[in-house]
């Protein structure tokens, strides 16, 4: 099937959306001169506010089979669990981050039989209730998120806008909520595999489908297509609900998650680490950039030369990422999962496969049964060619599952060029020298 052509499924559960994907009005918005997220600088943060325990109506999310009251003992003996958010309110025409990439992953889940249709109970989607505005407060001022929530009102006369000076972050008329959305699908998802960890050894892995991302998105506002910090988000939620203190955050997106690296650079309790392209927008990630005051020594970023591909994934998981991980002993691994390090996206030039990504998938698995009891959730970020996307996504539920890779069905070796192992080298020497690795 062609994975470039889907159609809008429907959004289930009782959340109706406004789908506003044709629409091409367009104006330049700022919400709020006041907020100055449109030309911020890198800075410490310190402790953000604390947003209370989610509370209201519960609102059920879902594109699939309804599973919100499956026993708990069906949901903690399951091998993976996720959810979907694919946000088709939120698009704008000819736009990377578009409304089909969360189809194009369930697509080929169908496809190559690894939803629960085909896997039973192996296999579970949940629903879920969007984040509150307090969830999304722990992490980002609450003058950016009443802004957003008013914007909304303009997005509706005027169809479209953008929220972030530069222009690649815009709004709808449904941005707002689905952005509470894809934070709630996160949030579930700790929620579940938490407590699934109680109860079983071997817990499943959970992986939020959703969009917008958030890596980029900085405590003051939007960028980067980002509007909220999903994994942010769910890093302070697990903290707060679940008294897991130590929180480990891995973002092998191909851009260097600043506004994860922002919200944490100077909490001791929550390492950041990062592989991300030399030189890609939006330009931070600086290997020197450890974190600040209590933080200083949680923060890793490792630019990677473009070209990187397998070899240097491989070598930078068992040198850098598994002995940080190790060193920092977690309670729980949230994963940033950018697919747009993938040799066919158009929007870098990292040499990741197929193959590359259901190694990361497995090996963050295990390193998550050895460290913190297998509580381990994926969060979609990047990722803008439809098809690499969907079948590493899908490559990375065969990990998942123990299953073996379907790489090979997809991946050409004729198209890779010699990755620049020596400037890896020398890279993955010098951060280990920084963080006496």
């Amino acid at each position: 099937m062609d994975l470039q052509t889907i159609s809008r499924p429907a959004l289930s559960g009782g959340v109706f959306l406004m789908y506003n994907g044709l629409c091409k009005v367009k104006c330049h918005y700022r919400i709020g001169s006041e907020f100055k997220f449109l030309n911020w600088n890198r800075k410490c943060y310190g402790h953000l506010r604390t947003g209370k325990r989610r509370g209201g109506t519960p609102i059920s999310c879902s594109s699939g089979s309804s599973t919100a009251s499956l026993p708990d003992t069906r949901v903690s003996n399951a091998r993976v669990l996720y959810c979907v958010a694919p946000a088709m309110g939120h698009n704008k025409e000819s736009h990377p981050e578009s409304h089909l990439r969360v189809p194009a992953i369930k697509n080929a889940l169908e496809k190559m039989e690894l939803t629960e249709k085909f896997r039973g109970s192996e296999v579970i989607e949940l629903n879920f209730k969007p984040a509150s505005v307090d969830d999304i407060t722990s992490v980002h001022s609450r003058t950016y998120v009443s802004g957003l929530e008013r914007a909304m009102s303009k997005a509706s006369q005027e169809g479209l806008i953008f929220i972030e000076g530069s222009g690649p972050t815009y709004a709808t008329a449904t941005t707002f909520q689905e952005s509470l959305i894809a934070a709630g699908a996160g949030i579930s998802l700790v929620d579940a595999v938490v407590e699934a960890s109680k109860v079983n050894p071997n817990p499943p892995v959970g992986f939020a489908l959703v969009r917008p991302p958030g890596h980029h998105a900085v405590p003051k506002g939007p960028m980067g297509f980002c509007v909220f910090g999903n994994v942010a988000v769910a890093a302070r939620h697990v903290q707060r609900v679940h008294g897991l203190k130590r929180v480990f955050i891995i973002d092998f997106d191909v851009h260097h998650g600043n506004g994860t690296n922002d919200a944490f650079y100077e909490d001791p309790d929550i390492f950041f680490l990062s592989t991300h392209q030399d030189g890609s927008y939006p330009g931070t990630g600086k290997i020197h950039e450890v974190g600040c005051g209590r933080g200083e020594g949680t923060s890793l970023n490792l630019p990677l030369p473009g070209g990187s591909g397998d070899t240097t994934m491989r070598s930078v998981f068992d040198e850098v990422i598994a002995p940080c991980a190790r060193r920092f002993k977690p309670d729980i691994i949230l994963v940033s999962a950018g697919y747009d390090a993938h040799v066919l996206d158009p929007l870098a030039s990292l040499q990741f496969t197929t193959g590359t990504y259901y190694m990361l998938a497995a090996s963050i698995k295990q390193l998550a049964r050895e460290l913190c009891g297998g509580r381990c959730v994926f969060f979609l970020e990047g990722g803008y060619n439809l098809e690499s996307l969907a079948y590493s996504v899908a490559d990375s539920f065969h990990a998942f599952l123990g299953e073996p890779s379907s790489a090979l069905k997809f991946d050409n070796p004729a198209i890779l060029y010699e990755e620049p192992l020596t400037k890896v080298k020398e890279a993955i020497q010098k951060i280990k020298h920084i963080h006496s690795l």
